[in-house]
């Protein structure tokens, strides 16, 4: 068993041999084992797999995680990500320390957020092309929601291209430089006795960690697992997460949140799985096709993230004739599709 695992000679000659190794669960994007080194030590061996749907390659992708976790361990007490043991590019694997997750706590909100608002903090201008630049919504993602709302016949206000233009152009990634995760979902957090530790970065990027904090908000938009967290404790975590951003730099977050949550509201690559973004119109299917990824589907998606919209822009300078048309089009999908469930509550969370 222990020569099935891909550690090179390199890397046996640093940490040791495998005495026993266990194959996990992961994506197809990778191979991940449990390992056991000679001295008792658990380790765990990460292989990036060339394949595995859209977007980058493993060389990319591989790259990013090593560079994230490098710039992660910049955090100490607590820190925020498992230490980068060992390397080898040429088969790209990593062998990284080995957490005990206890699993998530009912209140498991507030810890996430400050775990994440503590690796936004860890980076700045100084750290500019050591992570590739966060990728925002397009036009095309515009034209694409502005055909959805016509092929709902639902009336858009004159305004709503000028302000979805405006949109675009202040989710710019430049002036920001968070390290951004990726992927910030339930089963990338490990609650371990120290803090909350995020898991596989290959997705990493630098930009503004609004748009990561808007997950809570949007129904955490990249993940099977979406959910609906509203009232107190959302409030709870925004601020947790504000406090805590404000405390490392000694500023406020910059940016909006309305514009973060907006930004992920017209992108149709975010109501499907990974391997399936970057290949068709996915707001253009929701008309004539409901389509589940995890739990939920694609329109009971949509309906939260045009509620959660809609609740955001109700008084917003810059938003305000979007948010008319987010809560006319919520209510006509509601009134074509009765049946659409709302997305479960947080305390719903899976258990992995």
């Amino acid at each position: 068993m222990p020569t099935r695992v891909p550690m090179s000679d390199e890397l046996r000659s640093v940490l040791g041999s495998p005495t026993e190794a266990t194959l996990l669960e992961s994506s197809p994007r990778s191979r991940v084992w449990r390992v056991h080194l000679p001295d008792g030590e658990r380790v765990i061996v990460k292989q990036i797999a060339e394949g595995g749907g859209a977007g980058a390659g493993g060389d990319e992708r591989y790259a990013r995680e090593v560079a994230a976790l490098r710039l992660a361990a910049r955090a100490t007490r607590p820190v925020v990500a498992p230490a980068l043991l060992g390397t080898d590019p040429e088969s790209r694997v990593m062998v990284l320390e080995h957490l005990d997750d206890l699993g998530a706590a009912g209140d498991w909100m507030p810890g996430h957020a400050e775990s994440l608002a503590r690796l936004h903090a860890l980076t700045g201008p100084a750290d500019k092309g050591t992570l590739p630049a966060w990728t925002g919504p397009t036009a095309a993602d515009a034209e694409s929601f502005l055909a959805l709302a016509e092929a709902l016949g639902v009336p858009v206000p004159p305004t709503v291209p000028d302000e979805l233009a405006g949109l675009i152009d202040r989710l710019d990634p430049t002036p920001h430089h968070a390290l951004l995760h990726g992927d910030p979902c339930p089963g990338n957090d490990l609650y371990t006795a120290t803090g909350v530790r995020f898991i596989d970065f290959e997705q990493a990027s630098l930009g503004n960690g609004l748009v990561e904090l808007a997950y809570f908000r949007i129904g955490f938009p990249t993940c099977w697992c979406a959910m609906s967290v509203t009232a107190a404790p959302l409030t709870e975590v925004e601020d947790v997460y504000r406090s805590t951003w404000r405390s490392l730099t000694g500023r406020d977050v910059p940016g909006d949140l309305a514009d973060a949550c907006a930004g992920w509201l017209i992108r149709g690559d975010a109501l499907v799985e990974r391997a399936r973004r970057a290949s068709v119109d996915h707001l253009a299917r929701v008309p004539v096709e409901d389509f589940e990824w995890g739990c939920v589907s694609a329109r009971e998606r949509l309906v939260h993230r045009l509620g959660a919209v809609a609740g955001l822009t109700r008084d917003h300078d810059r938003l305000h004739a979007l948010g008319r048309l987010c809560s006319a089009l919520a209510s006509r999908l509601l009134e074509r599709w009765p049946a659409l469930r709302p997305l479960p509550a947080h305390d719903a969370r899976p258990r992995y």
